[in-house]
């Protein structure tokens, strides 16, 4: 695609700000979400573990700032925290090694990462070309967008986690709907910001139905919740305005909750089982992730700056992330999304949302105005952002030939098992009565396209593409037509 701006270029310091608030409105939902998730996790006796949002959302910024560093200021995304370590976050917990059984699985995943990128740095990355050709990839970064899905269409229909309302639905109708009309009728600069201003209409307008459903008395119509305004002012003093975020680490130094178990060889074993497994299946999400990013921004990342670095900056920036955030960071989707939809691939403006969320994280007010967005409001968004990300993986079947039916099975075997859900579980954790060792339908879907394109092609890997005549051949075909139109004419 035509970029506005490449990853070398240099907004206006006005515009990389605003263009890095976006990065950062289109991250945080999901950022802020996993910690909250994850305060719901409870030992054995019942006690849970408190993780800040603010401090994953500092995790993250600084997470990004090191991933950028690693890849030579190459690869322009931003590093959220991971939903995929949930379960595994869940499992420690209630194994009870608390604090320091979550920040020791989030090194030994990182540390897979890095791992795997010193030997692909010995053995180079043609590997990955080969064994995930167009044929592959595409349905497979086609896969991850509408795997999301789900999320987004929960979250417009019902608010985040409550009953089904047709206005909730609306109101993500219309923050997707004003997206929509920014990026396309929008003037030059306007289709730069079109999650800003979609966002921010979605809010206001949920801010206008709630204030009416609080005059009225009708619970039905209070779409926006104020308490995290409540949290923050309530009552005001010096923290109303600036907090420092409760660092995972901090927490995991200065509280021992009762029946946490020590970290000792055995508890280092489980933690490892637990995560590394989890990590060597994510290779597959990392490796569509850089290619669908490659595709928009017209580039190989997984060349230049090459697989290992974008691997060892996912790992670093996750251990990094995770000490003060406490969840393991990855990729984002809704970030190589909002690249996609502006055509902004500025890595200063990557680089400014980083340090922006690292900031505004000490900033109680900014971070209880995050908090209040209606999840119908982020949902309207995410279906413009899942939405690209889905569309992505298809433009890059462009060249596969789909009337061919070797790739017809190929591209059938990955969208069926991967939206079906098919995962593959191994084994019992004893901690939490689920698989010891879940593959996700994401890597499932890819094995079972990697097996089937060998099946088909009798053991080698096809591409797909659609097989181009030589020059000779072109040139007498056109000569043909050439000679045949001719004729017609002079008939």
């Amino acid at each position: 695609m035509k970029l506005v701006y490449d990853i070398g270029d240099r907004p206006k310091f006005s515009q990389t700000l605003i263009f890095a608030f976006q990065q950062m409105i289109a991250i945080m939902a999901a950022t802020l979400l996993v910690p909250i998730l994850m305060s719901t996790y409870a030992m054995s006796n019942g006690q849970t573990l408190s993780f800040d949002p603010a401090a994953a959302l500092f995790g993250a910024g600084i997470g990004t700032i090191v991933y950028i560093l690693c890849t030579k200021r190459k690869s322009p995304v931003f590093l959220g925290s991971s939903f995929t370590f949930l379960g595994a976050y869940a499992a420690v917990i209630g194994m009870n090694y608390g604090y320091w059984g979550v920040l020791i699985g989030i090194v030994f995943a990182g540390l897979v990462y890095v791992a795997l990128a010193l030997i692909i740095k010995v053995v180079g990355s043609k590997w990955v070309n080969k064994l995930m050709p167009a044929v592959i990839i595409g349905p497979i970064v086609t896969l991850i967008g509408l795997s999301l899905s789900g999320t987004a269409t929960s979250w417009m229909s019902g608010n985040g986690g409550g009953s089904y309302s047709l206005l909730t639905i609306l109101i993500g109708a219309v923050t997707f709907l004003t997206i929509v009309l920014v990026s396309v009728k929008g003037s030059k600069t306007l289709r730069l910001i079109p999650f800003i201003i979609g966002v921010g209409v979605g809010y206001l307008l949920a801010l206008i139905v709630t204030l009416i459903g609080m005059a009225t008395g009708n619970p039905e119509l209070q779409i926006l919740s104020f308490d995290a305004f409540k949290e923050a002012f309530l009552p005001f003093g010096l923290t109303s305005i600036v907090d420092y975020p409760k660092f995972t680490i901090l927490q995991a130094l200065t509280q021992h909750p009762e029946g946490v178990l020590p970290i000792d060889g055995a508890a280092l074993g489980n933690i490892a089982m637990t995560f590394v497994p989890i990590a060597i299946v994510e290779l597959a999400q990392h490796i569509a992730d850089h290619k669908n990013l490659g595709s928009i921004i017209g580039r190989d990342l997984i060349t230049e700056p090459g697989l290992d670095k974008t691997l060892i900056g996912d790992g670093l920036g996750s251990i990094v992330g995770g000490f003060f955030g406490g969840a393991a960071n990855t990729t984002y989707g809704e970030s190589i999304g909002c690249v996609a939809i502006t055509g902004n691939a500025s890595i200063i403006s990557i680089v400014t949302a980083g340090i922006g969320c690292m900031l505004l994280s000490f900033f109680t007010p900014f971070v209880a105005l995050i908090n209040s967005i209606p999840k119908c409001v982020m949902g309207g968004a995410c279906v413009a952002l899942y939405g690209f990300i889905a569309v992505s993986g298809l433009q890059m079947l462009k060249k596969v030939d789909l009337g061919n039916n070797k790739n017809l099975f190929v591209v059938s075997a990955i969208l069926v098992t991967g939206i079906g859900g098919l995962s593959l579980n191994f084994g019992t954790n004893s901690a939490t009565g689920g698989a010891l060792l879940t593959v996700t339908a994401l890597a499932t879907a890819l094995i079972f396209g990697i097996i089937t394109n060998l099946v088909v092609n009798g053991g080698k890997m096809g591409t797909g593409e659609e097989e181009t005549p030589d020059g000779l051949t072109g040139a007498a075909d056109n000569m043909g037509k050439v000679e045949f139109e001719d004729i017609n004419k002079r008939k």
